[in-house]
């Protein structure tokens, strides 16, 4: 996802202030929902077998499409989103969801086994938003923060770089990242340092599915303005990010295959609080 490209752009370094891109998502939920991709049924199976049980809140529940093959395979799910827009969204799929930053939510006294972020704990604060994680789950629970990684063909990785270079030049966008899972690797080392800080968990883990997806060029680029940030774009900038993006697609036969790597930060709750008995 180009919203993150490389470690000189200041969405990469503190994303979670950059509330402007946060809460773009919701300009046209429906088209979200039905172009982004979904997640790898043995990482949602990974995750429920390793929580204590099947309350599960799932934090920027968007549209639900993280939300929903944990509700299918039995669980219970409560959203928060900042959206009021992909929140209502949600609720037309039969979703509870909130809304408010998760940091400053008031859960009514509600705590859950398992608290899951699809493609949006790194607009979060990492600090404060373990620490609301550590309180809203019950011992032994289970956080796990997951992100698809898109790693394009490589032909295609460059065309699309320069695209964004000559369409959007001095922007964060245009710094396209040789390796995106080393770039997203920077957001999993700041979640890990927030859980770490906290003191309320044992030492996170990190998991890591390999899985593709073969797109035409339509569909990619119906997805394309799904992106962070990419639905502010002015319409003459987004009509020519997708004319240069359609045109590689064009040269490389007219689709491709998506790899991604669905990247995993997960810790539990201690049992038991580990500083009891000390001092």
């Amino acid at each position: 996802m180009p919203t993150l490209p490389s470690s000189s752009n200041p969405l990469t370094r503190e994303p979670h202030k950059a509330r402007h891109v946060a809460e773009s998502f919701g300009a046209d939920p429906e088209l979200y929902d039905r172009t982004r991709p979904r997640y790898p049924q043995a990482l949602v199976d990974r995750i429920i077998a390793a929580s204590p049980g099947p309350d599960v809140l799932d934090v920027g529940i968007g549209t639900g499409v993280s939300a929903e093959p944990f509700r299918a395979a039995g669980c219970r799910v409560l959203g928060v989103d900042v959206d009021a827009r992909m929140a209502e969204f949600a609720r037309g799929r039969g979703f509870d969801v909130a809304v408010a930053r998760f940091e400053h939510w008031n859960p009514g006294g509600r705590t859950f086994d398992a608290i899951i972020a699809g493609m949006t704990w790194h607009w979060v604060d990492p600090i404060a938003g373990a620490a609301k994680a550590a309180a809203l789950l019950r011992r032994g629970g289970r956080l796990a923060l997951f992100w698809n990684v898109q790693q394009p063909p490589s032909e295609l990785a460059g065309a699309f770089a320069d695209v964004y270079r000559r369409v959007l030049p001095g922007t964060p966008f245009a710094g396209t990242p040789r390796d995106p899972v080393a770039a997203y690797g920077r957001l999993l080392d700041a979640a890990a340092a927030g859980i770490e800080a906290t003191g309320e968990f044992r030492e996170p883990e990190r998991w890591r599915i390999d899985w593709e997806r073969s797109y035409s060029k339509d569909e990619w680029l119906e997805q394309l303005p799904t992106f962070g940030g990419h639905s502010e774009f002015p319409q003459a900038t987004l009509k020519g990010l997708l004319s240069g993006i359609g045109a590689a697609i064009d040269k490389a036969g007219g689709s491709f295959t998506m790899r991604y790597a669905a990247l995993t930060l997960t810790a539990t709750r201690w049992e038991s609080n580990p500083r009891k008995g000390q001092g």
